[in-house]
């Protein structure tokens, strides 16, 4: 496979704008510049879903390799920091953990730390898991704080309107153009790559590559292209959301809010000026009048307008990359929100793209790579999330009785049986949730190891005491140093008036 001309890139069109086609045009146009010439297609007409306001902390990265700073992003985008996610009712009714970025413990070359601390629990050492972890005791205490001294791992909580309205401003004062238009036909090569975007109005707009950011539609990789697309329905039921966002409350939380109901779960995500809400939900469990209510219901704070909603289907697109097409966002695939990985998926394909860019024109051996790592990387957060509804003890509804007993992956049945038989957890290549992360939600919903590393054993009883001890100790004292969230916000990136 070649491009139709056999010429090399010298033109990227991005078809679709929102948080997705800002991103890449970000990316593209500031690393490519003088290289590459980048267009995006947009229309006013068209709106975004526009609510994927909680990340994760590889968007720092993005931002270093943009050039991005920290505290002018965050004030253009209402952001506040990010610690972890609040799991409430999960497990249980009435169970709460929290999922935090950051090391938990300090574990040895052979050992991970969740077998000292199961080691700990057996000789009657009362700590929890997350008791060893710093960003999950600050979350608690409602703190944060940074300098160059300090490591805290940490993501974000922004308007996705807002950061889209940013990422244009960086991304056209680095060369990229934007087009106001609809897009009404996608015409073809005969090889069948893609020729051109001819609008409503006309114009047309012709390319080498093109970036399909058309959400949902996903208008050239499948409409045009008809790449296929693989559904995950059966395991991720939900495939409905409504939003609406309310005024800001008392309190500032460095953490999401993930709070599971009898049909799905609901969101809390703090800004600086406003608290974000949502409710997924599976439309074969629950009405959208009654979700609707249960939103409203929910809510701790005034509503700023009328709630909205959402439709969905969990799954990807059979390639990422098809012909001269990289999908990029909803159009290439949607797990859910439930771990905020949207945004981080859509950083890490055009980070992707960058690293495999087609100069010399599109190549097999290039689409075909970046769809085995795209492929590869996606189906690993796909296991994680159905980890989350498939391991819980809740048997108050037919939902989480679907849940509960549906078949899973192998590939993730393979990780519990693993955690459950030894209190093994693993970060292979190409996976973004670490070891940690796997830990902590196995051990918040309730799947207990039979047995751990007995290499741990080897240690006297009062050394390992001590160890355990030390490591609460200096969190402690780490913590109570920090400024409440609320504070360092006001200080360090108080939101712009818009």
């Amino acid at each position: 496979m070649q491009s139709s001309a056999n010429q090399g890139i010298k033109k990227v069109v991005i078809a679709g704008g929102g948080t997705s086609g800002w991103v890449a045009a970000a990316a593209l146009s500031k690393r490519l510049k003088g290289l590459v010439e980048v267009v995006l297609v947009e229309s006013e007409e068209i709106g975004t879903i526009g609510v994927g306001e909680s990340t994760i902390p590889p968007v720092q990265l993005f931002h270093n390799i943009l050039g991005i700073d920290e505290q002018e992003f965050m004030r253009a985008t209402d952001a506040t920091f990010k610690l972890g996610i609040s799991f409430e009712n999960w497990g249980q009714i009435g169970d709460r953990y929290i999922h935090p970025f950051g090391t938990t413990g300090k574990g040895s070359f052979l050992t991970d730390f969740q077998h000292y601390y199961l080691h700990g629990q057996m000789l009657g050492v009362e700590a929890s898991f997350g008791d060893y972890c710093y960003e999950l005791q600050a979350a608690k205490a409602h703190k944060f704080g940074k300098s160059a001294n300090s490591q805290i791992s940490y993501a974000y909580h922004l308007d996705a309107g807002r950061y889209a309205r940013f990422l244009r401003t960086f991304s056209e004062s680095h060369g990229c153009r934007r087009i106001e238009g609809k897009i009404a036909t996608v015409t073809q090569h005969q090889n069948g790559d893609i020729k051109s975007l001819l609008l409503a109005s006309g114009e047309e707009v012709s390319g080498d590559l093109f970036i399909d950011c058309t959400g949902f539609r996903a208008l050239l990789i499948e409409q045009t292209l008809q790449t296929g697309f693989v559904p995950w329905d059966h395991w991720l039921p939900c495939n409905k959301a409504v939003v609406v966002q309310t005024e800001s409350a008392a309190t500032i939380p460095p953490y999401t809010r993930a709070i599971a109901h009898d049909s799905g779960w609901q969101w809390k995500i703090p800004l600086q000026h406003r608290v974000g809400n949502g409710l997924v939900y599976a439309g074969d469990y629950l009405s959208d009048e009654l979700a609707k209510q249960r939103l409203l219901d929910g809510l701790e704070t005034p509503a700023l307008f009328e709630p909205r909603f959402l439709s969905f289907q969990t799954g990807r697109r059979k390639k990422f990359w098809s012909k001269n097409c990289v999908a990029l966002g909803l159009s290439s695939s949607f797990i859910e929100p439930l771990e905020s990985t949207s945004i981080y998926l859509f950083m890490n394909g055009v980070v992707r793209l960058l690293r495999l860019f087609p100069f010399d024109g599109v190549r097999q051996a290039l689409a075909d790579e970046y769809n085995r790592q795209s492929i590869s990387e996606l189906e690993k957060i796909r296991d994680f999330i159905i980890l989350h509804y498939h391991q819980t003890e809740r048997t108050d509804s037919p939902f989480w009785n679907y849940c509960r007993t549906m078949q899973i992956p192998d590939s993730l049945a393979q990780r519990m049986e693993l955690f459950r038989e030894s209190a093994h957890a693993f970060q292979s290549g190409e996976e973004m949730f670490r070891l940690e992360s796997w830990t902590h939600v196995m051990l918040g919903q309730r799947l207990q190891p039979k047995s751990y590393h007995q290499l741990v054993a080897s240690l006297p009883e009062q050394e390992l005491r001590q160890h355990l001890q030390n490591i609460r100790d200096t969190i402690g004292r780490a913590v109570e140093k920090l400024p409440s969230h609320r504070d360092f916000l006001r200080q360090y990136c108080p939101a712009n008036d818009q």
